[in-house]
């Protein structure tokens, strides 16, 4: 084709939205039946590229819109509106086990979004595009507030909604008189790539959906790395008086979001502390198995007495689920849910090769079966998902480096296949949206019906 005879128009809409907004992406201008390649690539903050591409045909009035019109090949196939993003991968040539994450949210994704002549599947650093355009993906809205918390010795991060007009005068912030239901998101956070920095992505994504959201890190939080101490109970307990006290928040309406070993944590607290009366908890691929009266250091303790039922894949990928199979019968080996009083939402994926979430959530649906509170229960289960369930459109990493102590680095197989993976992230965070929203602004649990 000559270049000279195309002048090829791309349009990306919106250009600038939320990580989780689908956008759509319209090529135009170009001859009826041309053969092209809409590719994207990023680069993250650690400096590595990745990319992701999807192979077209021009209809008849030379347009392809990808959320319309089916890939035949590339990084995804088929009608994939947010192909681009979802199937993002490491370019070739760079190193194994990576995954991305985004770690400072207070700036965007910028994705590039280019339109290249004829199925391309290499090389693309090397070619000239017929057109390009710079998006950018948030995890921040405009007009969030991005708090550290410090308090009480915490570690966190506070994020709240647009309408909060916060002034920084030496460490004090002054808002206006708005008040907002919050949830309170407890990670995984022993190791993973930010090695003790606060993952904050999560948090941030749910103040730009309206609930004011504190990060907390509890395994290198600035307590633990001063006195090598793990953190306590007691200061979970301390964070939820902050946010009760907060004059922002309602005291009343708080809840707790835990992902993999952060569910461990979640469960504790919800069933034990006399403390945290919580409104409502979202569980993402974790458990309820721990010895109910130990600390978090001898929670982990009681996980590497386990380490012999370590298994490895054929790739020498470690394998963690069954450190806590089978799901025991002692009581004092997992939390009885039974005493639960607040909704509770599980999001499962079952081909989570981390942790036994799927013969968790049967348990834990049994006991509180016969507890009479199974009606608080609410399980989201997905074949061929994975551990790492994000939110929409991130990346699915199968396996990953796992740093679990600064010195020891593993590949860490966290399952799931790509696609379905993909899938059960999209359609988990709507619903866990609507699990928040009956339950801190409206009257009561969501059914079962409502997701």
């Amino acid at each position: 084709m000559d270049r000279k005879q195309c002048c090829a128009k791309l349009s990306v809409q919106p250009s600038r939205g939320l990580v989780d907004e689908k956008f759509i992406v319209l090529v135009q201008k170009v001859p009826p039946g041309l053969q092209m390649t809409v590719h994207a690539l990023y680069k993250c903050e650690d400096g590595h590229n990745w990319e992701a591409f999807g192979h077209y045909t021009a209809n008849a009035t030379g347009t392809v819109n990808v959320a319309e019109d089916p890939s035949l090949g590339g990084t995804y196939s088929g009608v994939e509106q947010m192909g681009l993003l979802w199937s993002l991968r490491a370019v070739p040539g760079s190193k194994p086990g990576l995954r991305m994450r985004k770690m400072n949210v207070q700036t965007p994704m910028e994705v590039t979004i280019s339109a290249y002549e004829g199925h391309q599947t290499e090389g693309f650093m090397d070619k000239v595009p017929l057109a390009s355009v710079l998006v950018e993906r948030w995890y921040m809205a405009p007009g969030v507030c991005r708090i550290p918390i410090t308090e009480g010795g915490l570690t966190a991060t506070l994020f709240l909604p647009p309408g909060c007009l916060v002034f920084d005068l030496e460490g004090d912030s002054v808002c206006s008189n708005i008040k907002f239901v919050r949830t309170w998101t407890i990670p995984w956070r022993l190791g993973f790539v930010g090695r003790g920095k606060l993952v904050e992505y999560r948090a941030a994504l749910l103040a730009s959906h309206g609930f004011a959201s504190l990060a907390l890190d509890y395994l290198t939080s600035k307590i633990t790395l001063e006195t090598g101490k793990m953190v306590g109970n007691e200061y979970f307990e301390t964070a939820y008086r902050v946010l009760q006290q907060h004059p922002q928040v309602l005291g009343s309406r708080i809840a707790m979001l835990g992902l993999s070993f952060g569910t461990s944590v979640t469960l504790k607290m919800a069933a034990y502390s006399q403390v945290i009366k919580l409104r409502c908890a979202v569980c993402i691929s974790g458990s309820h198995v721990q010895p109910v009266d130990g600390s978090v250091g001898q929670v982990l303790s009681f996980f590497n007495e386990n380490s012999d039922k370590t298994r490895f894949s054929e790739e020498n990928e470690v394998i963690w689920r069954e450190l806590l199979l089978p799901i025991p019968t002692d009581p004092t080996l997992k939390v009885d849910v039974g005493r639960l009083q607040c909704p509770l939402l599980l999001v499962v994926g079952e081909d989570d090769q981390n942790w036994p979430a799927r013969e968790s959530a049967v348990d834990i649906k049994e006991m509180m079966e016969q507890a009479g509170n199974s009606h608080l229960l609410t399980v989201l289960s997905y074949p061929n998902a994975g551990h790492l369930i994000e939110p929409p459109f991130v990346p699915h990493a199968r396996a990953s480096k796992f740093d679990g102590d600064h010195r020891h680095i593993f590949m860490c197989l966290w399952g799931g296949e790509t696609v379905a993976h993909s899938r059960a992230q999209e359609d988990a965070w709507k619903k866990i949206l609507v699990f928040l929203r009956e339950n801190l602004y409206g009257g009561g649990a969501a059914s079962l019906s409502n997701l």
